[in-house]
């Protein structure tokens, strides 16, 4: 499908609020994918997928976007406090022509030091189907994934060119998942990051 195809058929397709919508099409050459990237810019609101030809583009919900945030702020705060250096890029868009393969994360971080490719990808998960988001993440190199579904975390960690399910993460092994969990589902973000704050430096001094 070309550039100008898409562009017809989008917009009418996909309209952003609090309902959470996909559009899926196969046919997509790598240079219609890097233009309709560039066509939407930085300041869309969609995430935009892209594997073997195929293309997704996605308007996230209201709760979607909410618990992306809630998750990215506690993340960083435990980080902070453990002293962990950390880039975090957000849905900076991650592609490679040769691997044929691009996506935008929810939520992105480098940990330790700074790199082209991120070490942590975060999905949060409303709508099933679509695109082979691990596949992607994959061929693109991202040591560790975490998809935020049902109000849990699922962790999965590359290792020898797949993926594998862990019960804690890899990057950040004394990082309760399980726990920061429960604040995620916190309906205040100024009381859950206050509190899991707390939690994080009393973990620290124990």
């Amino acid at each position: 499908m070309t550039l100008a195809l898409l562009s017809d058929y989008f917009p009418l397709e996909l309209e952003k609020g609090d309902r959470e919508e996909k559009f899926i099409t196969s046919g997509v050459t790598w240079q219609a994918y890097e233009s309709l990237l560039t066509s939407l810019g930085n300041s869309s609101g969609y995430r935009v997928a892209y594997l073997l030809e195929t293309l997704e583009i996605m308007s996230p919900s209201r709760n979607h976007e909410l618990d992306k945030k809630n998750i990215g702020r506690l993340l960083e705060v435990y980080l902070e406090e453990k002293r962990i250096r950390f880039w975090g890029l957000g849905s900076m868009t991650i592609k490679s022509e040769d691997k044929q393969a691009g996506k935008e994360p929810d939520e992105c971080y480098c940990i330790g030091t700074d790199k082209e490719i991120p070490d942590l990808a975060i999905e949060v998960v409303y709508t099933s189907g679509g695109v082979d988001t691990l596949e992607i993440y994959r061929r693109l190199g991202v040591i560790e994934v975490w998809f935020w579904q049902n109000e849990q975390f699922t962790i999965y960690c590359l290792e020898n060119d797949s993926y594998q399910v862990k019960s804690n993460s890899q990057l950040l092994p004394n990082l309760d998942l399980n726990l920061m969990a429960e604040y995620v589902t916190i309906n205040d973000p100024l009381e859950a990051i206050t509190q899991w704050r707390k939690q994080v430096k009393d973990n620290t001094n124990s």
